[in-house]
């Protein structure tokens, strides 16, 4: 008798089972709505700060090439020119006396965040230059993440 009773438990048991394997379409789509409400509330936000993270790199190669520039000032006694740009910081031009670079650790001057060179220009008078970016528009003015960041 008990020997009966086993199979016939066996297979009510596997019945019950059977019908508790899964999620049903209803609940897959009531998880997929919550996730993409999600996503377009978080969305925005990292690209907001995907953006100002660009311009926060900016301003510290900016700081970089200014104290590449202060180094350059000390052994040469002058900027660069205009003319000479942000590559006499890694390469000499021409019959610099006192040069001693390169000044930048890399050995090759390097793009904004936006994939462009940064634009140098000397001052009217010897102790002044202007390192910038262009922001991510590349064209001068703008706001938020179109706006030049210069030293």
């Amino acid at each position: 008798m008990i020997s009966n009773d086993i199979p016939k438990r066996l297979r009510n048991t596997a019945r019950r089972r059977a019908g508790e394997g899964g999620f049903t379409l209803v609940e897959l789509l009531v998880v997929l709505v919550i996730l993409v409400l999600l996503a377009s509330i978080i969305g925005p936000r990292v690209i907001g700060y995907l953006g100002s993270s660009r311009s926060k790199t900016a301003h510290i190669q900016i700081e970089s090439l200014v104290t590449a520039m202060e180094l350059f000032h000390i052994d040469v006694g002058r900027y660069p020119t205009s003319t000479e740009g942000l590559a006499a910081l890694v390469k000499s031009p021409g019959n610099i006396t006192g040069w001693n670079g390169p000044y930048l650790a890399k050995g090759d001057v390097p793009q904004d965040p936006w994939g462009r060179p940064y634009t140098y220009q000397a001052g009217q008078n010897a102790g002044s230059f202007e390192i910038k970016s262009l922001g991510a528009d590349g064209k001068e003015g703008g706001t938020d993440e179109n706006a030049d960041v210069s030293n």
